[in-house]
């Protein structure tokens, strides 16, 4: 799918165009072979510049051709909605063209992008093709803040569940928030890479408050990492715990089995020696042998709890 915006250059409201026009910015999601030739022959840039950007695997990188510079980091994306927790990294790349145009080639359709169409984002204008690359970085670090800030909402969540926890559901959980946060922190420790060359090295041209608000972004993206390396730590520490406290509720519901199977197995080994075909005096003469018997029963049953009780073992 390619769709093409312009933004006023009095005003940040974004206009969708119908055609290719300067200073506009060509948004690209999953496209196909023929709308990749389509764009690169307008803005005349290699289409392999376009689709060597969808690869699932493609890392966080900086790539210089005559007439366009690719810019590729990695952002948040919720894998499976149906499942807690479970998000992946997929790469985004931002394509600065010589001939005023920015393009944005991604596999997957990411939300936050869709606050530049809304005019969600302050001072945002599709001719500033710098400004908006580190918009979008910014705007990736925010999702990575407020993932990270779920992840530790369920993780204090889930402590106090597994209290109590003998099932594999939370087990699951704790999975899902590991791998999240082992592709979060591989993916902003690349995007960093990318970040601290593009201020260290003349890569792209840019004025001293485009150089401000790359500063920003990188120092959000190292929060980031600092984050997600005190979660990942967090985590460590919590599934460790989680087994330990699993193998002792498992003790402690054998031990309560094994209590109740001593305190009713009382009445059944009672009846079982009375119910032998052999002479029981008097106990058997009684016309409330019955009732004697199960009388009988049950204080010996209450006695034998009681008494396992006092010693901790039910």
């Amino acid at each position: 799918m390619v769709t093409i915006y312009k933004s006023d250059s009095e005003q940040s409201e974004v206009k969708l165009c119908h055609d290719f026009e300067e200073n506009s910015w060509i948004r690209m999601i999953n496209p196909t072979s023929k709308e990749i030739e389509e764009v690169s022959s307008k803005v005349n840039i290699p289409a392999s510049l376009i689709s060597q950007v969808l690869v699932e695997k493609e890392l966080p990188r900086i790539k210089q051709v005559s007439k366009a510079t690719l810019i590729v980091i990695d952002v948040p994306y919720m894998k499976d909605k149906s499942m807690k927790n479970k998000y992946i990294t997929y790469p985004l790349g931002i394509i600065l063209c010589d001939s005023s145009y920015v393009i944005t080639v991604s596999l997957k359709e990411f939300e936050f992008m869709q606050d530049f169409v809304d005019g969600k984002v302050e001072d945002f204008y599709t001719s500033k093709m710098n400004r908006f690359f580190i918009q979008i970085s910014l705007k990736s670090s925010e999702v990575y803040f407020n993932t990270l800030g779920l992840i530790d909402e369920d993780i204090n969540r889930m402590e106090k569940n597994t209290y109590y926890s003998t099932n594999n559901r939370v087990l699951i959980n704790f999975l899902n928030m590991q791998k999240t946060l082992v592709y979060f922190l591989t993916s902003l420790q690349a995007n960093s890479h990318v970040l601290e060359r593009l201020q260290s090295e003349d890569v792209i041209s840019m004025e001293d408050y485009e150089k401000v608000l790359l500063g920003d972004a990188i120092i959000e993206n190292k929060q980031c990492i600092e984050t997600s390396v005190i979660y990942r730590d967090i985590l460590d520490s919590t599934m460790e715990a989680y087994g330990s406290i699993i193998s002792n509720n498992l003790n402690i519901i054998m031990k309560f089995l094994a209590g109740v199977t001593i305190v009713f197995s009382i009445p059944t080994m009672i009846s079982s020696f009375l119910g032998m075909n052999v002479d029981l005096g008097i106990i058997g003469e009684s016309e409330y042998s019955f009732v004697i018997v199960c009388l009988v029963s049950c204080l010996l049953s209450v006695f034998i709890a009681i008494w396992l009780k006092k010693r901790n073992m039910l």
